[in-house]
């Protein structure tokens, strides 16, 4: 009986000690975009603002200021109950670390830096997810490495944090290709933040067309028009590696809080580089506890073509975990490029895109 008892009171101990969280995102609403391959369009979109995502996550404490960690997510789209990515149960993020005294490793499919650190100051998709920088080179939509393992340290010096990665190929034969590493730093303290992050991909794979709108991509035509159809020529256009570094910064005064950041994406194929820059300024305004308007202007320079883009919308909270919302973009790129915002919608057959979403989103 005793050693019954002493079993269960154990038992109890360890579960008291472990903890298993389901939580999630839910995001669906109407999008009228101008100008998808020559026509205008009005479709229900979802995961827009936010991903629709459900997550497992635990943590089991060990004791002496070390504990376990995982985290397990998918995406899917609310509009027709399918997985985003077929076959893919966990194509969010799926790992598992140790955390210390010391920082935290983990182990699997993870954010990399330039996601945790930079993709913060990205403030146009405070307000409208489509407002991505253009077709996310700089790596600022919640980009992953896989097969990665993963350090981040703990909080030093009131408010500094760091962190490294580095993601294997898992080729036999071949260390480098479909490899990468991520590395940042940043400085939270009070009403200001400011990080930066550096992220390599070696040979990865892009759709130059769907992604920004070009017709040509290092000399080489990926697109073609001919009678208002546009063809994508080269649709996994495959280059040498990606090398993005992210700068940003927030302020906040008050209710506002002002962003601004620079990304430098270096991209190489065969012998050539090509550089992207891009510059973003916004804000954030909370007219009220319920209220908030969000602005932000993206400027894009790659390959002697300009884009420059708008962004505004206003967000409304119902309660702690239901908001309703309504955004606009606005896209303007230079001649020989058929605009597309963030690459959410295809490539407009003209220089300009624009989109207006009315929209609602929960977490659970």
């Amino acid at each position: 009986m005793i050693t019954a008892l002493l079993g269960a009171a154990m038992s109890s101990g360890a579960l008291a000690q472990s903890s298993v969280t389901l939580s999630g995102k839910l995001d669906e609403g109407i999008t009228y975009v101008t100008n998808e391959g020559g026509h205008s369009n009005t479709k229900m979109d979802s995961g827009v603002l936010f991903p629709n995502l459900w997550i497992l996550s635990g943590r089991e404490d060990l004791g002496g200021g070390y504990a376990t960690l995982f985290k397990l997510s998918s995406l899917f789209n609310l509009s027709n109950g399918e997985l985003n990515q077929p076959n893919t149960l966990f194509g969010q993020q799926s790992w598992v670390g140790v955390q210390t005294p010391y920082g935290t490793i983990s182990l699997g499919n993870q954010f990399d830096f330039s996601a945790d650190y930079f993709g913060q100051f990205n403030v146009s998709t405070a307000g409208s997810g489509y407002a991505i920088h253009q077709g996310d080179f700089d790596r600022t939509n919640n980009d992953r490495l896989k097969n990665s393992i993963k350090y981040v340290s703990p909080t030093l010096f009131g408010g500094l944090t760091f962190g490294a990665m580095y993601g294997f190929s898992n080729t036999a034969g071949s260390f480098h290709d479909n490899s990468g590493w991520s590395a940042g730093a940043q400085y939270a303290n009070g009403p200001l933040t400011v990080a930066a992050a550096y992220t390599y991909v070696a040979t990865p794979t892009l759709d130059p067309y769907a992604l920004i709108g070009v017709h040509t991509f290092f000399g080489q035509q990926v697109a073609s028009v001919s009678d208002n159809v546009a063809t994508d020529l080269a649709p996994e256009f495959q280059i040498r590696s990606l090398g993005t570094l992210g700068i940003g910064a927030s302020y906040a005064i008050g209710d506002v809080t002002l962003y601004g950041n620079f990304s430098n994406t270096v991209l190489k194929y065969l012998d050539e580089d090509s550089v992207m820059h891009v510059y973003e300024g916004g804000a954030t305004w909370q007219v009220t506890p319920a209220l908030q308007l969000v602005g932000g202007y993206q400027h894009t320079g790659f390959e002697g073509h300009t884009w420059n883009q708008v962004t505004a919308a206003a967000l409304y909270a119902l309660s702690k975990r239901t908001q309703v919302y309504v955004s606009g973009d606005y896209l303007k790129a230079s001649a020989g490029v058929n605009a597309v915002i963030g690459a959410s919608f295809q490539p407009s057959l003209a220089g300009q895109q624009a989109d207006v979403r009315v929209g609602v989103y929960h977490s659970f």
